[in-house]
């Protein structure tokens, strides 16, 4: 039997970036690898809620615009023999939004849609901005998809 867990959320950032919509991409300190930003639900915490502190924590962004982003990450962790579910959130970010980084990550970057499919190491990033870019991007997501933070 393979396990499936639910324990960590993720959030993709999107600012206009000198006139152009663009999605927030980081690079790990732990793997060297690009993604965005993501980390586990702590104890009494809801998912939205780690998001926002994820966001803060990793990044300096202080999230007022948060949406539900309809999509689940999804893959298969060896070294623990589980199936890993990920819900995904998204945030809106002012014109050209300011990130301080935290230790976990080296550098940053602002991408174009084209730009961060080809600098991510796994298929799963990359259906998921396409996903990000054609719902939240290309159109208007529905007010219902938008998270009651209070803020």
């Amino acid at each position: 039997m393979i396990p499936i867990r639910c324990h960590a959320v993720s959030g993709v950032a999107l600012s206009e970036i000198d006139g152009q919509i663009k999605i927030l991409l980081m690079k790990r300190v732990k793997g060297g690898f690009w993604c965005h930003v993501a980390g586990t639900v702590e104890a009494g915490e809801t998912g939205w809620q780690t998001i926002i502190r994820e966001f803060g924590e990793e990044t300096g962004i202080a999230v007022t615009e948060l949406y539900n982003g309809q999509y689940l990450e999804q893959f298969y962790e060896a070294a623990t023999n589980t199936v890993m579910m990920v819900p995904v959130f998204v945030v809106y970010c002012p014109p050209n939004q300011v990130v301080t980084l935290n230790d976990e990550h080296t550098e940053y970057r602002w991408c174009t849609l084209a730009e961060a499919k080809g600098v991510v190491s796994f298929p799963g990033q990359q259906a998921l901005y396409d996903h990000v870019w054609h719902y939240f991007v290309e159109r208007t997501p529905s007010a219902l998809m938008r998270v009651a933070t209070g803020a």
